[in-house]
C-alpha cells in the first residue's frame, strides 16, 4: 500500500447520482480550500462498512467538525446508484458519500487490491486520510494482512489525531413508549445536554431482560444503567 502524505489527491471527476440525475463531481470541489476527512472501504452493503465504519463516522462528524472539518467523505469503488442507495440505507447524513466506480481516485491514491477472490474485482483497500486543501496531511492505512483488517481506519483514530485530548460523545440508549411523558421529559434533557441518544421500543421482555422493571424509560449511558427520567435528572445535577 503506498503512503500518500504531503502529496495532492488524484484529478478525478466523479459520477455521483442525485435522485434522478447524473451529477459530475470532481476533486476540486470537494477538496478545495476544505479540510476533509477521507475514509475508504471495500464496497457498500458489506458487514464492516454498514455495522461499524460508517455509523461511527456519522456519529463523530459533528465532532470531527468542532476540529476544524469541513466535510466526511466516503468513497468506494462502487457506481453511483449502489452508492447513492447506501448511504439512504445507512441513514448516515452526516457522511458524503462518494461512488469510484471506474477505481480511478483508488488506483491513482496506490490504493487498488484485487478481490477477485470474493467476486469483487478490484476494489479498495480500507484507509482513511486528512486531506487540507487537496494535500493529504495525514493517512492511516490497514495493515497488509490476510482478511479485512479495520484497526486504525476508524472515525476515534481519526479523532484522537485531530485533538488527542478528545474524548467521543457518550453512547446513550433509551428504551420508551410512545406517549410517554416521563420518556418526552428524558430526551428533552437528554437533548438540553447536547446528547445523541438511540429510543428502543419497550416490550415487557426487553424491560425485564435489561433491567428488571416494567416502567419507562429506561437509560443506559456508556454502558451503565442509569434508570428513569428521575434517575437521568439526579444524574446531571451531579454534573455528569
Amino acid at each position: 500500500m503506498k503512503n500518500m502524505e504531503g502529496q495532492k489527491v488524484p484529478d478525478v471527476t466523479f459520477r455521483t447520482r442525485d435522485g434522478a440525475a447524473w451529477k459530475d463531481v470532481t476533486t476540486k470541489e470537494l477538496f478545495a480550500g476544505k479540510k476533509v476527512v477521507v475514509f475508504a472501504l471495500p464496497g457498500a452493503f458489506t458487514p464492516t462498512c454498514s455495522s461499524a465504519h460508517v455509523p461511527r463516522y456519522n456519529e463523530l462528524a459533528p465532532a470531527l467538525a468542532a476540529r476544524g472539518v469541513d466535510s466526511v467523505v466516503c468513497i468506494s469503488v462502487n457506481d453511483g446508484f449502489v452508492m447513492e442507495e447506501w448511504g439512504k440505507a445507512q441513514h448516515a447524513d452526516k457522511v458524503v458519500f462518494i461512488p469510484d466506480g471506474n477505481a480511478e481516485f483508488t488506483e491513482g491514491m496506490g490504493m487498488l487490491v484485487d478481490k477477485r477472490g470474493l467476486g469483487f474485482g478490484k476494489r479498495s483497500w480500507r484507509y482513511s486520510m486528512l486531506v487540507d486543501d487537496g494535500v493529504v496531511k495525514k493517512m492511516f492505512v490497514e495493515p497488509e494482512v490476510e482478511g479485512d483488517p479495520f484497526t486504525v481506519s476508524d472515525a476515534d483514530t481519526m479523532l484522537k489525531h485531530l485533538d488527542p485530548s478528545a474524548k467521543a460523545p457518550a453512547d446513550v440508549l433509551m428504551i420508551g413508549r410512545e406517549g410517554c411523558s416521563h420518556c418526552a421529559r428524558a430526551k428533552k434533557l437528554l437533548q438540553e445536554h447536547g446528547l445523541p441518544f438511540d429510543e428502543v421500543k419497550a416490550t415487557p421482555r426487553n424491560l425485564r431482560a435489561a433491567t428488571g422493571k416494567g416502567s419507562t424509560p429506561q437509560i443506559f449511558i456508556d454502558g451503565k444503567y442509569i434508570g428513569g427520567a428521575d434517575e437521568l435528572e439526579k444524574y446531571f445535577a451531579q454534573g455528569k
